[in-house]
């Protein structure tokens, strides 16, 4: 049995908490007392650090990192960093241990302590692209965690998988023209943030799925097996990071896909399939979009179940 981390604080409550916004506190509100409902037998639930500052530059430009730091409310106010992304008094912290998640993550498993983890944070983070915050994301947590793993490990096979239905523009600009990451999405396409075409493949590690509106459980899995499976079997990456959105679930209202709990149940198992067969089964999995309550936080919990209890003998 694998050996889960779930990082969670209590800022991530606070980010932007009076805001009546798709993107707010009920997200995450209730979900460590579901986790705790459950029983899980091999999970441990951290407290993640504050990130350091040279973490976030690695992956964003420094004087954006800087300016945007500056422009985070100390009274009750709410700043817009852009049309889509406010931050409040509550989001300095939060934005820093939702990056800081990531590299906590990478070290315990690296180190052997954990075999996957769960990052549970706000602010997401796959809009943030280098040198902008967007969507409501403020910096790129899993772009972070990959630099370090690349900085501090010496990686340079990483694969990032995004099921988000929105597609990760941000992340795939950040490792547009690099290597040794290769980033997979599947998203509704055409939709926010009007990018994610077959066509941008960077230097040939960008691989992706666009799909149409309405698109089903088989349609998508038909899709995922044909094209980021295939994709990753012939990456053979030494570590997966899962950008794991919950809004391609049929009754999430800003998007229009129609999976349900049990698909995200079955693309877990399927990205583990390939940690297993190639990476030591190392999984850092942050959470990005979700926004029909209920829906994700079942989805959150399958999702869960899969990275807890996957019998690495399979």
């Amino acid at each position: 049995m694998t050996q889960t981390a779930i990082y969670f604080d209590n800022s991530f409550k606070d980010h932007v908490s009076t805001l009546d916004y798709p993107e707010r506190t009920d997200r995450v509100k209730n979900i460590i007392d579901l986790i705790n409902k459950e029983e899980f037998k091999n999970l441990s639930i951290l407290k993640p650090d504050q990130v350091g500052y040279s973490h976030i530059y690695a992956a964003h430009d420094k004087e954006f990192v800087d300016d945007t730091l500056n422009r985070f409310p100390k009274d009750e106010k709410i700043v817009f960093l852009d049309q889509e992304t406010p931050v409040s008094i509550g989001s300095f912290d939060a934005t820093l241990r939702a990056a800081g998640a990531g590299i906590n993550a990478a070290d315990n498993i690296i180190n052997g302590n954990f075999t996957n983890a769960f990052c549970i944070v706000r602010p997401p983070g796959h809009h943030a692209c280098y040198d902008r915050s967007m969507g409501f994301c403020v910096f790129n947590n899993v772009a972070i965690a990959a630099e370090y793993l690349i900085s501090k490990y010496g990686l340079e096979n990483i694969a990032i998988i995004d099921f988000d239905v929105h597609h990760g523009n941000g992340t795939q600009d950040i490792f547009y023209k690099n290597s040794k990451v290769h980033y997979y999405s599947t998203h509704q396409y055409p939709l926010y943030p009007g990018t994610g075409d077959i066509n941008e493949i960077g230097v040939g590690n960008i691989v992706n799925v666009p799909l149409k509106a309405g698109t089903n459980s088989s349609q998508y899995h038909l899709a995922f097996d044909e094209i980021v499976l295939k994709k990753l079997h012939d990456q053979k990456p030494d570590f997966l990071i899962i950008s794991a959105g919950f809004d391609a679930h049929e009754k999430d209202p800003l998007a229009s896909l129609n999976l349900v709990e049990n698909d995200f149940k079955l693309i877990t198992q399927k990205l583990m399939s390939i940690a297993c067969q190639y990476c030591d089964n190392r999984i850092i999995s942050m959470l990005e979009g979700g926004y029909d309550i209920q829906a994700l936080e079942r989805s959150m919990i399958a999702h869960i179940r899969e990275l807890q209890n996957y019998d690495t003998n399979s």
